[in-house]
């Protein structure tokens, strides 16, 4: 990240924590919700199997940005299968940042070609090791894994939604981020209990035996994105929502934090550990800065 980014972003949380404004500064765009894979806990793919425009995209890009948006997330369904009007995820990615955005990222299932150099991040999902991956996403293991030793200059983190299934493979899963050489962090979010997927979420008691597992991977220095004091807040259910320095557009709908504010209920049951972080971040929280300084300035 260039120096005046960081002082930018620094300046921004600054006067959000003192001034309590509530605007936005990292937006994620949905790009479409056709999806290649029926994973298990997901319940939001393949709904309209529609790739949308990207004129439109291009406009709620420009609206973020004006909006004083510097951190942008392209997401789907499957991100790297949209297409429209010529245009693919690389070329959204470059044209984000000759706007001027700090920061790209993108999430993908990891089944097509992973050499995006031009994207700071990716967030690659993988949801365990061979058997319980499989289970969960389909028989994708093997080509990810292919995909992976292709790389050439991409930034990856491992993305892995924690539930009933794999939460006891978190270890595994970090021990493989560590020994990958084209790996080079893991990011963990808890499973958000969407309407049909509710048997995938876990007890109390799960969660703080996984809580407590990622805390001592964190302490042994393993390449974890998440911020180590968030993961109380996170088991304590002790944080605010919705935090409104993030958005989410969808066929430029927008959602403060997530799509899961609108449905009654489900926001206290949010496992997305970056709104944690975020939500702790812009209230002040000494230690949260201090980690996501280390963190971000390390990963991104």
């Amino acid at each position: 990240m260039k120096t005046k980014d960081f002082l930018s972003l620094t300046w921004f949380g600054l006067k959000t924590i003192f001034l309590k404004m509530k605007r936005p500064i990292l937006g994620t765009i949905i790009l479409t919700d056709y999806c290649n894979l029926s994973c298990k806990h997901c319940s939001v793919n393949n709904i309209n199997k529609k790739m949308y425009s990207y004129k439109a995209i291009r406009r709620e890009i420009e609206n973020f940005y004006r909006e004083g948006i510097r951190i942008l997330f392209f997401c789907g369904g499957e991100t790297l299968l949209w297409e429209n009007d010529g245009k693919i995820i690389r070329d959204l990615i470059k044209e984000a940042k000759e706007i001027g955005f700090y920061i790209v990222n993108i999430v993908t299932n990891g089944t097509i070609d992973l050499d995006i150099p031009e994207a700071d991040v990716i967030f690659l999902s993988i949801d365990g090791t061979k058997e319980i991956h499989d289970a969960i996403r389909g028989d994708t293991y093997d080509k990810i894994l292919e995909n992976l030793n292709k790389v050439v200059d991409s930034n990856i983190c491992v993305y892995m939604a924690i539930n009933k299934l794999n939460y006891q493979e978190v270890e595994a899963v970090t021990k493989l981020v560590k020994e990958h050489p084209n790996i080079n962090s893991i990011s963990f979010n808890f499973h958000t209990p969407y309407e049909g997927t509710e048997h995938l979420s876990l007890s109390q008691e799960e969660k703080r035996e996984t809580i407590d597992s990622i805390k001592k991977m964190i302490r042994e220095g393993m390449p974890i994105f998440n911020l180590y004091s968030s993961l109380d807040a996170y088991i304590e259910n002790q944080w605010e929502r919705p935090c409104y320095q993030c958005v989410v557009s969808e066929e430029e709908k927008r959602y403060v934090c997530g799509r899961c504010v609108e449905i009654e209920g489900l926001c206290q049951e949010c496992g997305y550990l970056f709104a944690v972080e975020f939500s702790l971040l812009f209230q002040g929280n000494a230690k949260i800065i201090f980690e996501m300084l280390k963190t971000y300035l390390r990963y991104v």
